[in-house]
């Protein structure tokens, strides 16, 4: 795989994440260590949509999340499964889309410029294992579309390192 990232010239945010599945995929391919995927995956989101804050939070404690891999300002070192929004999902084992961060009862406001949020938890054997946060600085910049195809970014990683 090439080194740079291939985006479509013009297109839609669903014609990105189309174009940028297949590369994720081959970034990976073969890449055993979980850093170093995560990592990458954080860059290409990072790089294909500019928003504010792309990273993981890994479940390295029985309920606490570490930061891992991340794009971005200054970021939150741990957080307890139940605070904010990262918590909330990792809790839930669902996805978390958040419209506005400041109406978000407990949210953890690691940046000010952060306005919506949307949060993937990687779940597997039961166990929440790590979760994909991506922060935007715009008001409900999240939605169905985001979900769908972040969930199978999250898939991705869930079936080449923890299956």
């Amino acid at each position: 795989m090439s080194e740079e990232l291939q985006l479509p010239e013009s297109g839609s945010r669903e014609d990105i994440y189309r174009a940028i599945l297949p590369q994720i995929e081959a970034v990976m391919a073969g890449v055993d260590d979980l850093i170093a995927n995560l990592a990458n995956v954080a860059a290409i989101l990072k790089q294909a949509f500019d928003f504010h804050w792309v990273g993981f939070y890994r479940a390295t404690a029985p309920e606490m999340l570490m930061l891992g891999p991340f794009q971005g300002p200054l970021a939150c070192v741990s957080i307890p499964f139940d605070k904010g929004v990262c918590g909330a999902a990792a809790t839930g084992q669902k996805t978390v889309i958040v419209e506005d961060v400041d109406a978000f009862p407990g949210h953890i406001a690691c940046s000010s410029l952060s306005k919506s949020e949307i949060v993937v938890p990687l779940v597997a054997g039961g166990e929440t294992r790590l979760v994909l946060d991506v922060d935007s600085d715009k008001a409900g910049d999240f939605g169905a579309l985001d979900q769908k195809y972040l969930e199978q970014i999250v898939a991705l990683i869930a079936r080449q390192h923890f299956s």
